[in-house]
């Protein structure tokens, strides 16, 4: 149910954390790989570490339309389509209060979390459709959606944003086979997590209910999940695997 044989499959923000790990999982289940990120060397040696013949990487800015077109068009040219796309890269981008916060600020993390995607499924959606549908699926937050955390106002607007997006798309195209759903982890272990002292980890892990962060690989099986024939009547949805944050007071 779970597997992804005869799939091919995008991923950003595949370089490290939750990308690597979702593009190593869905390789295992069968599936073919388009690798996004900005760092070739990194996706290169993920590519290395996958089945040959079966993952390709191209390296570039989401944010550029161009290079969002020539993801689609190398899994539809290598690989002969397109049944899945997991919009997972972004950036928390600088922190601070609104008053303090610069335009440019503003708008390169709300390029990065919300247009990147946006871009990416402008391109997507009619390859999907090509195929019968398929699934469709953006990385948001539980920032955003159940927590307000000070300093965060861009990450957490663009990261809403992308659950509207994930309703409009699945409203408009659901009639055609396509799924949309919004992935929202909660504190994960990653390269690019803020947790840059003892104290700063030990506040995150303790504000989830699990009082721990998530490995990049549990996020991943939650990915496979969407992505899969798992959850064929699943559309729409903001799906958290969060630890329990979003619920916990404790």
């Amino acid at each position: 149910m779970f597997a992804l044989a005869n799939k091919v499959a995008i991923v950003t923000g595949a370089s490290s954390g939750i990308g690597r790990a979702t593009a190593k999982l869905f390789a295992e289940q069968g599936a073919k790989l388009v690798v996004a990120g900005r760092r070739q060397a990194e996706l290169d040696a993920l590519v290395g570490e996958i089945e040959e013949g079966t993952a390709i990487a191209l390296a570039g800015d989401v944010r550029d339309e161009a290079y969002a077109k020539a993801l689609v068009d190398l899994a539809v040219g290598r690989f002969g389509g397109l049944d899945i796309a997991f919009n997972n890269a972004g950036s928390v981008g600088q922190m601070g209060p609104v008053p303090d916060m610069s335009l440019k600020t503003w708008h390169e993390t709300i390029d990065t979390n919300l247009t990147g995607a946006f871009i990416g499924a402008k391109y997507q959606v009619p390859a999907l459709l090509e195929r019968g549908g398929g699934s469709l699926i953006f990385t948001s937050s539980f920032v955003g959606r159940t927590a307000g955390i000070p300093g965060m106002a861009a990450y957490a607007a663009a990261k809403a944003g992308l659950i509207g997006l994930t309703q409009v798309l699945a409203a408009e195209y659901g009639a055609q086979g396509l799924r949309v759903n919004a992935l929202l982890p909660g504190g994960t272990d990653t390269p690019g997590a803020t947790t840059t002292t003892p104290e700063a980890r030990a506040f995150v892990e303790g504000i989830h209910a699990l009082k721990r962060m998530a490995q990049p690989e549990e996020i991943a099986r939650s990915a496979l999940f969407l992505a899969s024939d798992a959850s064929s009547f699943t559309t729409g949805t903001a799906l958290f695997a969060d630890g329990g944050v979003s619920i916990n007071r404790t």
